[in-house]
């Protein structure tokens, strides 16, 4: 005789019925398909470990060639900056080499090595800081003195002690400089009422 077997009925509140229980496994069935599924998993596992361990191989293997890459960079970029400046240099060997030259003579040649090492500069892209005679910047200039004085404007430029230098608009050092204090020239601060 067969049964028929009864949907399962629904909860009170109106849910749908409950799934149908899952189908037994028998177990001698059961071993082989989980030793399969355990052991492609373990076969995955080892060819993604192999991945990472290649991936990370190349990742240090960049980071090395990268590393070596700017530091060669720094060294040509270095080598053509002393290349520019090696003319200047030649020139002060071949003063040093002609000691009966007269004054007149050693004072044409530093002039003449002194505008061979601006243009090699200038060519490197360093340019001196404009200072003397114009209004102090503290992003430019470093005051080593204040002069009291009645002829030029206040916090203007009177000297430059050391030229300074910027490269590519970048300041290299700054120019150090005597600067006015112009007590004349200075708003006069307003006075304090005694009676307030």
């Amino acid at each position: 005789m067969t049964t028929k077997k009864e949907p399962a009925p629904a909860s009170a509140a109106g849910a749908p019925p409950l799934a149908p229980p899952a189908p037994e496994i028998e177990p001698e069935t059961a071993a082989p398909a989980q030793e399969d599924a355990l052991a492609q998993a373990q076969a995955e596992n080892g060819q993604l470990r192999q991945q990472l361990l290649r991936a990370m191989a190349d990742f240090d293997n960049f980071r090395k060639r990268a590393r070596r890459e700017e530091a060669e960079q720094r060294l040509h970029g270095l080598q053509e900056a002393l290349r520019v400046l090696l003319p200047a240099w030649d020139n002060l060997h071949r003063a040093l080499a002609h000691p009966g030259a007269s004054a007149e003579d050693l004072r044409r040649g530093i002039e003449l090595t002194e505008r061979q090492w601006a243009e090699g500069l200038r060519k490197l892209g360093v340019e001196p800081v404009p200072a003397a005679g114009l209004p102090f910047d503290p992003h430019l200039h470093q005051a080593v003195e204040m002069v009291d004085t009645t002829e030029a404007p206040d916090h203007t430029v009177l000297e430059e002690l050391q030229r300074g230098y910027q490269w590519n608009g970048r300041l290299l050092r700054p120019a150090m400089v005597r600067v006015a204090r112009n007590a004349a020239a200075a708003p006069a601060a307003p006075e304090k009422n005694a009676d307030a």
